[in-house]
């Protein structure tokens, strides 16, 4: 034998090695998936068959249409609620439970100490103390079918952690859910006038204004010019950035867009009505869409998954539609401290007791944390929730959310409403948040009406916050209800609300000093008042138009400034691209990119290095405020952040070199490559997504390219730093009351929360282009998807 060849021999033997190694990898990856698999599709839901619950009083049907839409059909309302506490359970057990424990404040204890920042903020606020307070105030019709609801998803929890069948979000974060309450309900109650805000992060910045800046430039940034004198905490008195670094602030986009057009500028003769609630953009979806009909009821539209009955659809006599009205139910009062007692505040000449909780915030792995709450007789100190502050002043707050109300005692009432005077009625009482409402009937009626506690102040207007040791800034109660801005049948045909301003200074009573920025709102007005007649596709349509007006305006002002400035050829480029733009946001386009940049970078040349980043979060109506100074600059009228910054001219070419250099480096020096869609991209984030490798298992699909922006009617606002768009139309609805049967919906990105469901993420795409689905009140015919829930 050739003993030189040997070796040569065994390097030909390492291939069949490996490969076999690989082979085997393989193999085990592939048993390993499989089994994955096989768990993860444990937990679908059963949509079909039959299944027996314990607490039914007769037999319920459920029948799933070809979008997951659950069609529930009760012969009494006990059963119609606990039938769908359970079915909404089955599609979003994961999203509910991690939605009370978000507005409870306990989500440290599933999730760890990342989170303990946020629950105590929350606990601070108390939610779910506002909660507890309200529950019982409710009439016992309706704490029967909270109850009802609450039974329903507790069967189904039963029976999921019975038969090892609960998500598998539950199995990894390694814990089980506990019984769900009423009080749990009535939580997300609470969050949603939270989500939906009160301008508190206004009245603090604009004091910080006050604080570390002239009256001259603090009065720059203000929504509006005080009609007194606002007070001025002395310097050192709140440690600001340390006081807020954690507040936790909702999102001032969270708006919508809604109108309704009478019948005689309807091509089919009855009313046409559309909404489209602006939320944040997730998996699963905020709302959740059901069709319930019992002997009493039969409506069609969505809920919030954890909350009873139909928020925001139709029934078979009406349809209607809600915005956040945005006014001013908060105020932050200065308290003065005791400073023997810090224990005690003043009132009146008087020291008095606050109230201390103690709230205990179980943290998983670690002990449990005590956090104290001071109460004053405003409200919750929340100065000092992130640490502990030594001060003689402290901020507390006063908001309506935190008073006793029985805001879900409108739903049943609204569900079942057949015209205007019995839906006026019930949505008397929804106190908080506070909403616009457009209304059609099939007797013709259409209307607008403004709900909500909205607080009368004896002094004061709510832009900062004011002296809480006397009794001269206290509420004196709130508009009544039938003096709240209300409009039928006007001579217009139509209806249209968007955040806006929605009474003129002749209003008797002060409702808010920040609106949302008005393109939206002038858009719709301008295709309405387009033409004679409208359709459904035309309502579509309009819902995901992308002319952005702010574009129209201010552009012209940003190429007349820039003349009289020596421009780089890129820069000439870039102007010669904004001259020939149409407006329109479209992905494909660069103009739209430049624009969008243009005034990121304008924020940055005027406070980038004078507002520390903690501050700039609670900038109330920044965008608003940056609109105006461009508006009087442009009109001569310069204020200090502009001039003290070389005039709006120098302004707008620097954010134009900073826009250049930020995009040039990101995308090349080809300008004609750069596409909005490239920092503007849409996906639906699912919770669990922000620990890697999850999002490839729970994010509904990758990020894709859309149009649309935060002052379009497609509302599509994109996170500033990462370029997706996670906030916009939560939900889109169209119904022509023609034919109350029916009406039209997108629900991005799908109706249920298992990731392995059909109708996870199948609805992505259908947002993106404005592909509506049919939803019925009548039940559909689906023998594979029928569920019968039996009593036991």
């Amino acid at each position: 034998m050739d003993i030189a060849s040997q070796p040569a021999r065994k390097k030909r033997r390492w291939p069949k090695i490996i490969g076999f190694s690989v082979l085997g990898l393989v193999i085990i990856l592939s048993v390993i998936f499989v089994a994955a698999n096989m768990y993860a599709k444990r937990s679908l839901p059963q949509i079909s068959g039959e299944i027996k619950l314990e607490g039914l009083k007769d037999k319920v049907t459920v029948v799933r249409d070809e979008e997951g839409v659950p069609h529930i059909k009760a012969k009494n309302d006990h059963d119609l609620y606990m039938a769908q506490g359970y079915i909404t359970a089955q599609d979003r057990l994961f999203q509910m439970d991690l939605s009370r424990r978000q507005a409870s404040g306990q989500l440290s204890e599933v999730i760890g100490e990342s989170s303990v920042e946020q629950d105590k903020f929350f606990r601070t606020f108390g939610l779910r103390r506002a909660a507890e307070a309200s529950y019982k105030g409710y009439s016992d019709e309706m704490k029967g079918y909270l109850q009802s609801y609450a039974d329903g998803v507790n069967t189904f929890m039963k029976e999921a952690i019975s038969d090892n069948k609960l998500p598998v979000e539950f199995t990894l974060l390694g814990y089980e859910p506990s019984e769900w309450t009423v009080i749990d309900t009535l939580t997300i109650v609470k969050y949603m006038a939270y989500d939906l805000g009160g301008h508190w992060e206004g009245q603090v910045f604009r004091s910080y204004l006050l604080s570390e800046f002239t009256e001259e430039e603090a009065m720059d940034l203000f929504p509006a010019y005080p009609k007194e004198a606002p007070t001025v905490i002395e310097e050192g008195a709140i440690d600001w950035e340390q006081s807020f670094a954690s507040a936790h602030i909702p999102d001032e986009f969270n708006g919508s867009n809604n109108w309704v057009i009478s019948g005689e500028k309807s091509e089919s003769g009855s009313a046409l009505l559309a909404d489209d609630p602006h939320l944040g953009l997730m998996t699963p979806s905020i709302w959740y869409q059901s069709t319930l009909q019992s002997n009493e009821q039969n409506m069609s539209g969505v809920t919030f998954a954890g909350i009873p009955g139909i928020i925001i659809g139709h029934n078979e006599n009406i349809a209607w539609g809600i915005t956040n009205v945005g006014p001013d139910v908060q105020d932050v009062y200065i308290e003065k401290i005791n400073p023997d007692n810090p224990e005690q505040y003043l009132y009146n000449d008087e020291w008095i007791d606050a109230e201390i909780i103690t709230e205990t915030i179980k943290v998983k792995g670690q002990k449990a944390i005590d956090l104290e709450v001071m109460v004053t007789r405003h409200g919750p100190v929340i100065s000092e929730f992130a640490h502990d502050n030594a001060s003689d002043t402290a901020l507390s707050l006063k908001w309506t959310a935190l008073e006793a109300t029985q805001d879900l005692e409108a739903i049943p009432l609204m569900n079942k409403a057949s015209n205007w005077e019995e839906f006026d009625a019930a949505i008397e009482h929804f106190k908080a948040p506070s909403s616009n409402f457009v209304f059609a009937a099939k007797d013709g009626t259409i209307a607008y009406k403004a709900s909500g506690n909205i607080p009368i102040r004896k002094k004061g207007e709510s832009l900062v916050p004011v002296p809480g040791w006397n009794d001269e800034y206290e509420w004196e109660g709130y508009i009544p209800h039938n003096e709240l801005p209300t409009l039928i049948n006007p001579e217009e045909g139509f209806i249209a609300t968007a955040n806006n301003k929605i009474v003129d200074d002749s209003y008797p009573y002060h409702i808010s000093n920040v609106w949302a920025q008005p393109y939206r709102q002038q858009r719709i007005l301008e295709v309405l008042n387009s033409k004679e007649t409208f359709t459904v596709e035309d309502m579509k349509a309009l819902q995901m138009d992308i002319k952005n007006l702010q574009a129209e305006e201010f552009v012209p002002i940003f190429l007349e400034q820039l003349l009289n400035q020596k421009l780089s050829e890129k820069e000439k480029e870039a102007v010669n691209l904004l001259k020939k733009w149409d407006f329109e946001d479209d992905q494909a386009e660069t103009a739209p990119l430049l624009f969008q940049t243009i005034l990121l970078e304008i924020s940055d040349v005027l406070f980038g290095e004078k507002i520390p980043d903690e501050m700039m979060d609670l900038f109330e109506g920044k965008n608003q405020v940056i609109d105006e100074l461009i508006r009087r600059a442009n009109e001569g009228e310069e204020g200090p952040w502009i001039d003290n910054n070389g005039g709006l001219s120098k302004v707008i070419h620097q954010a134009l070199k900073q826009t250049i250099d930020t995009l040039s480096e990101r995308y090349g020096d080809d300008m004609s490559k750069w596409q909005w869609g490239d920092e503007h991209k849409l996906q639906f984030s699912h919770p669990l997504s922000r620990v890697s490798p999850l999002q490839h298992i729970f994010n509904s699909r990758d990020a894709i390219p859309v149009g649309g922006s935060a002052v379009t009617v497609q509302a599509a606002r994109r996170n500033d730093e990462t370029g997706i768009v996670n906030h916009g139309a939560s939900w889109r609805y169209v119904i022509d009351t023609s034919d109350f049967s029916k009406a039209y919906h997108i629900v991005g990105p799908g109706q249920s929360g298992h990731f392995k469901s059909e109708w996870y993420n199948n609805q992505f795409e259908d947002w993106v282009t404005g592909d509506y689905h049919v939803t019925t009140l009548n039940e559909p015919v689906s023998e594979d998807q029928t569920l019968s829930l039996s009593p036991n």
